[in-house]
């Protein structure tokens, strides 16, 4: 089957060379990038970052998924970037804010601007407050309240109001953060 055939199939728009490879099956290291060097000459791929293609355009992708993809570990979206959605903070801060096992920052262009914060693996894994949406996942708005008093305990809320404040101690005693009082 041809190469593309198989890339449409699948039903995925982002790839990591090693999905490439399990994809095409090629294990051939040398043989894989010189087959994905050819496709993102002919145009068939774009390279996102090194190591991340796609078969669409960056600003035709999610954003949220582009970003859970870029890093490759487990994640989800939120402290900043909730709290902004959810209108508990007024100010758009424009990194979109990912907590995820290791501390990282991906900047390439105005579109790809992610940052990822490192939270403990028995935190993280955790689901209390976290549901899955449009293909990642995203922090209720009272854990990214409970993920950000973790990370920054005296962190300025413009509408504290807007939350749930007996639902925030809850959520900080099921995951095992601190209970902090705002």
């Amino acid at each position: 089957m041809n190469k593309l055939n198989i890339l449409l199939k699948s039903g995925e728009r982002l790839f990591h060379t090693q999905d490439l490879a399990l994809l095409w099956g090629i294990e051939n290291r040398n043989t894989l990038y010189t087959t994905i060097k050819r496709y993102v000459q002919k145009g068939i791929l774009i390279q996102i970052i090194k190591g991340v293609y796609s078969i669409i355009p960056v600003d035709q992708i999610d954003r949220y998924k582009l970003g859970a993809v870029l890093i490759n570990k487990f994640c989800y979206i939120s402290c900043e970037t909730v709290l902004f959605i959810e209108g508990v903070i007024n100010q758009y801060i424009y990194p979109v804010t990912y907590v995820s096992p290791i501390s990282q920052r991906i900047n390439n262009d105005d579109y790809i601007r992610f940052s990822y914060r490192q939270l403990k693996s028995e935190f993280l894994l955790n689901p209390e407050g976290v549901r899955k949406e449009n293909g990642y996942l995203m922090a209720t708005k009272e854990r990214a309240v409970a993920d950000m008093l973790y990370f920054r305990p005296r962190y300025y809320l413009d509408n504290p109001e807007s939350v749930d404040w007996k639902l925030i101690a809850k959520i900080q005693k099921t995951v095992g953060y601190k209970v902090q009082k705002y």
